[in-house]
């Protein structure tokens, strides 16, 4: 039973309404925690007012949400299970939806209260890989990761894990390199209580806390708006499925590439055809952790691939099919583009002319399926800014003073922020989610043992363990949420 086809428009308001507010709580708690290591230095040296620094934070983390990609959105969307992702408006898709928001909410909030910079980042992961989990056990009868995207996680939690390393050695190197080129005293000096520092450093720590601020608006931001999407897409599939003002040239350019596609996926099908159904069924089978091409991958792909070309051939715009096509549309396109960046990364695609043939068609798919809407935008990056207003004080103290044995100085507090925000600003360019938390209180505690002031070992630890905690404890409250989620809404509800 699909919610959309069976509940009233009121319940569907109802639950589109609380999935979006959950999301965007997400990313009000994300705030406490991320965007507010983008003001702690220059709110701790009295740089800017706290009032003056989270407005500026919060404009430049519009516009670093305004002006990202949407890559590390629909990264994240890559790690879920596939069939709890083809059928999002369902009672087992909502349930996902709000098990990983509602699992990554409680641990943020309990790492906040304690002043630990936790990772935003890591509960989501943890969550997800939870809801995953909990998925293959409750429908497939297996623990053995079924319905968990572990390529995708695999090149994800690299990236969560590499990049405080980067952080602390880069922080280190840059504070040696500010050694070596600035001559001036007062730039590696503690800050004095109530007192601003001299115009010159004032104007570089701003520089530099824009430059986190736009960095964590461009990444992180991005998981709220990857969420609300597939809220979106499943709950309203006639309206955001597809990238509505998608020019006619691009739609027709999909269409060109899926000729050209098929005839290279059936030049490697063995003479075998699938219906749309049964292609629906391998490439879900295929896109499991534990499950490997088969001689019926190729086919589906090629049916997939010739649903999309007849769907598109009697439509100049999206605006032409009607919202039983456009959700089809959207399945289809997903399906493709997953399958294909497996066998891309497993190395099993064909390779050569035939390569380039497929990437094509997929490039053009992610041009008419892969998209954020304005409004989710700015309302994810108001949600930021309305977090860092809201709990900014407790993570500057931790990030100011309670890392190293003594205050953080200028130059410490300029090198770390230097490096987090190319660090961030890479990872936004190559797609991949990382901790803005990670990376910039890592890139303090690099300062301070180049420094050699010391590490309070105390907070250390206490980072550490709310570090190597977060994953594992969202993926035990992913899959207990997930369970308790599906069962009221399967039997308390009764939306299948």
């Amino acid at each position: 039973m699909h919610l959309l086809l069976h509940a009233p428009t009121l319940t569907i308001g109802l639950f589109l309404l609380l999935a979006v507010a959950l999301a965007l709580s997400f990313e009000v708690i994300n705030g406490f925690h991320d965007t507010a290591n983008a003001v702690a230095t220059v709110i701790y040296t009295n740089s800017l007012p706290a009032n003056a620094a989270v407005v500026w934070s919060g404009l430049w983390n519009l516009i670093g949400v305004l002006t990202s990609s949407g890559m590390v959105a629909y990264a994240v969307l890559a790690l879920l299970p596939v069939d709890l992702v083809l059928n999002s408006g369902t009672g087992a898709g909502l349930a996902m939806v709000f098990s990983l928001l509602v699992s990554a909410i409680i641990w943020n909030l309990g790492t906040w209260l304690l002043g630990l910079p936790a990772s935003s980042s890591h509960s989501l992961v943890g969550a997800i890989l939870g809801v995953g989990l909990g998925n293959a056990v409750i429908h497939h009868g297996s623990f053995a990761g079924t319905g968990v995207n572990w390529g995708q996680a695999g090149e994800v939690g690299l990236s969560l894990l590499v990049s405080p390393v980067a952080g602390f050695l880069g922080g280190a190197l840059m504070l040696k390199l500010l050694k070596r080129l600035v001559r001036k005293p007062e730039m590696f000096s503690s800050p004095r209580e109530g007192q601003a520092p001299p115009l010159w450093i004032r104007a570089v720590l701003v520089l530099t806390c824009t430059g986190v601020s736009f960095a964590h608006g461009s990444n992180d931001g991005q998981k709220g708006m990857g969420l609300i999407m597939l809220i979106l897409v499943g709950i309203l599939p006639g309206t955001y499925a597809l990238r509505m003002n998608t020019a006619p040239e691009i739609i027709r350019q999909v269409q060109a590439d899926a000729g050209p596609a098929v005839a290279v996926l059936d030049r490697h099908a063995g003479g075998l055809t699938l219906n749309p159904e049964e292609a629906t069924q391998e490439l879900t089978r295929y896109l499991n952790y534990e499950s490997r091409i088969s001689d019926r991958t190729f086919p589906a792909l090629a049916a997939k691939g010739r649903s999309l070309e007849a769907r598109l051939a009697k439509a100049r715009t999206f605006q032409d099919l009607d919202p039983k096509d456009r959700a089809r549309v959207r399945e289809d396109a997903w399906l493709v583009l997953d399958a294909t960046l497996k066998l891309d990364r497993t190395g099993e695609l064909p390779s050569g002319p035939e390569r380039e043939v497929l990437r094509a068609f997929e490039r053009h798919l992610v041009r008419a399926t892969q998209y954020i809407p304005a409004w989710v935008k700015i309302a994810v990056a108001l949600a930021l800014s309305l977090g860092t207003m809201v709990g900014w004080k407790r993570i500057v103290v931790t990030v100011g003073e309670k890392i190293g044995k003594e205050h953080l100085t200028y130059a410490q507090g300029a090198s770390a922020e230097l490096v987090a925000a190319g660090t961030i600003g890479l990872a936004d360019l190559l797609g991949f989610p990382v901790s803005t938390t990670h990376v910039l209180s890592s890139g303090v505690a690099g300062t301070m043992a180049a420094n050699r002031s010391g590490l309070q070992t105390g907070t250390v630890r206490s980072l550490l363990l709310a570090w190597v905690l977060t994953v594992p404890v969202c993926v035990l409250l992913g899959a207990g949420t997930f369970a308790l989620g599906l069962y009221v809404l399967l039997h308390v509800s009764g939306l299948g």
